[in-house]
This record gives C-alpha cells, structure tokens and sequence, in this order.
C-alpha cells in the first residue's frame, strides 16, 4: 500500500493536502490548461461533462532531508513558451506550498504531456 502520509518538519501532511494545494497553484499560472489528464478517456470526460478530472496520478510529492519535493504534470495552451511556463508554475507551486505549509520546496519538476488548442 502506498504510503498516504509525508513526514517533515515533525509534522505528517496528507499528501492529498499537497497536491490541492499544488493544482491550484498551477492551475492559476496563465497558459496552464488543467493538471493531469492526459489520456484520451479523460480529456473526453473533462470536455463532455462538467466533471473535474481526478488528479491522482497527476501530482507527486516525497520528502528528502526534511525538503518537499513535487512533480506535476500538465496540459498547457498551445503559444506559450515552455520554459517560461515551466518557471512560473515552479514559482508559484514553491511559494503557495512554503506560505501554506511553512515548508521549503527543493525541487518542483513540471511534466508537459499534452497542448490544448484554441478553438478556431
């Protein structure tokens, strides 16, 4: 079973509490379409009813030397440039983790797995 919990700062934080806070972080950074979902099924879900898409497998989070570390997956806007993207969702996640949480974020890696298109 995998482990629900994380452990740091001599305290235990779901890490169900990490990823809400880490998708709504990203999902406020301009050119971040949603979090997750990057398989067809869902993208049909998502699109076709007002259901949110669970988000599961689509934030990571462990501790290593008292330090969070988060990875993300994202669907992004087609026109914005990946790197930039890439820095201001690390910027945002760290800094709404390290206000809420009151924990420092050594590492925030951002996965792009799909665009999402203007509709013309």
């Amino acid at each position: 079973m995998e482990d629900t919990e994380l452990h740091i700062s001599g305290m235990g934080i779901s890490k169900s509490v990490i990823s809400t806070i880490v998708k709504n972080s990203a999902e406020r950074v301009e050119g971040v379409a949603r979090v997750g979902g990057n398989d067809i099924a869902s993208n049909l879900v998502s699109v076709f009813t007002s259901h949110q898409v669970p988000t599961e497998h689509a934030i990571e989070s462990s501790v290593e030397d008292d330090k969070l570390q988060v990875a993300v997956h994202l669907a992004v806007f087609y026109g914005y440039p990946f790197v930039k993207l890439a820095d201001a969702v690390r910027e945002a996640i760290a800094q709404d983790v390290s206000e809420q949480v009151g924990v420092s974020v050594s590492k925030v890696d951002v996965c792009i797995d799909s665009l999402v298109f203007p509709k013309e």
